[in-house]
């Protein structure tokens, strides 16, 4: 192991995993990705440092295609373990890139790093009644692997509710925890109770559960990450659009729709339209705080502003910028066109989370195995 903040990032996406991990001081020498769009958003924020971006099929990878690295972070696709897809769990076509993953650790034999770190969607949890997590983790322990498995929702950061489940494996780990039963010692901030259950219902799964300290929760509102937009720009919907929309609110959501216009400060609100009950609904939430951004697969999948008071009231889609902003991602360099960047956001991670990762857990983890493996050397050298 080197004594480096390395990393090699499969499943990079547009690199928001590498912001939040640079902003902590690790350093990504290699990204992989299948997908030719999030490349190029990707090269088009690191314009400057693209030659390590391997674009092609995790399945297809070979050892040298991989360097020697620190940790291993996979933000593989969440299609089939998602609430929202067909919960194919990892035997689904995009979701059993998880196994391309794991082939291409299990060819880099005594080159596998020392961490690896797993992201996707809560529902990753539940999928197949916790078989497909099971499984992941029995993989990682195949490996070599002690895990540890949080959930961090992105609204602790940032203006959005985004619950996103991580797994971390350890190597060179001295000891793995026994699972014992006391639930409330595993149940935390970062580890509900329904994953702190699903740790003592696995005592076959080597774990090694770190102590974590508490998130305080960053105050952010909705309203602070929206661009000032003129009133004729051409995201603004036009008037019959607009009431169009309030026109698919429930009683209850129109009331509250209402009560914005007729109020006397300009407040916001988002949208999402969902099928219900065979018709499609609008769907208002007030509370400061933006829905979970999603690929716009479809009219439900983009995210509406609903801007009302005074008598007023306006809607528009959110725009790039601001998905860039509710991720964490305020410099990010925007250079492909609106539904790209869109695609290109809903399927990444919040920076701030990752960041928070790296500095109280994965930083520290480092340290301890490099000191290890220093600990090793000196040893080693002294019977020599």
């Amino acid at each position: 192991m080197k004594n480096e903040r390395t990393v090699a990032e499969f499943f990079a996406g547009i690199g928001l995993m590498r912001i939040g991990l640079e902003q902590a001081r690790w350093h990504v020498v290699w990204a992989n990705d299948i997908d030719e769009d999030k490349m190029n958003m990707y090269r088009g924020h690191f314009a400057s440092d693209n030659a390590h971006f391997h674009l092609g099929d995790v399945h297809e990878l070979v050892a040298d295609d991989v360097p020697t690295v620190a940790l291993a972070t996979a933000s593989f696709p969440c299609n089939d373990l998602s609430l929202a897809g067909a919960r194919r769990g990892l035997a689904g076509q995009q979701s059993g890139a998880f196994w391309g993953f794991v082939d291409a650790l299990k060819a880099l034999d005594n080159r596998r790093p020392p961490l690896v770190m797993l992201e996707n969607v809560a529902g990753f949890l539940t999928s197949h009644d916790g078989d497909d997590l099971k499984d992941a983790c029995l993989a990682l322990n195949d490996l070599g692997y002690a895990v540890d498995a949080l959930m961090i929702d992105a609204a602790l950061f940032v203006p959005q509710s985004r619950q996103r489940l991580f797994l971390i494996g350890k190597r060179e780990n001295p000891k793995t925890d026994k699972v014992v039963e006391t639930p409330s010692f595993y149940e935390s901030q970062c580890r509900p109770s329904a994953l702190a259950d699903f740790i003592l219902w696995n005592p076959d799964i080597k774990w090694s559960i770190r102590t974590l300290p508490w998130i305080s929760k960053t105050r952010t509102s909705l309203s602070r990450i929206l661009e000032d937009l003129p009133a004729n720009s051409a995201y603004w919907w036009s008037k019959q659009r607009a009431q169009y929309l309030l026109s698919q609110m429930s009683g209850k959501h129109g009331a509250i729709a209402e009560k914005m216009i007729s109020g006397k400060e300009t407040t916001y609100g988002t949208v999402f339209r969902r099928v219900r009950h065979g018709r499609s609904m609008a769907e208002l939430r007030t509370d400061g705080v933006a829905g979970c951004l999603r690929t716009p697969r479809g009219g439900s999948g983009r995210q509406i502003l609903f801007v009302a008071g005074k008598g007023r009231y306006a809607v528009r889609l959110i725009t790039p910028m601001e998905c860039a902003r509710l991720m964490g991602a305020d410099n990010f360099k925007i250079t492909v066109p609106l539904n790209q960047a869109l695609f290109g956001f809903g399927d990444a991670v919040c920076v701030p989370v990752i960041r928070w990762i790296a500095e109280n857990y994965l930083t520290p983890a480092w340290k301890e195995l490099n000191a290890i493996k220093i600990t090793k050397e000196r040893y080693f050298a002294k019977a020599v």
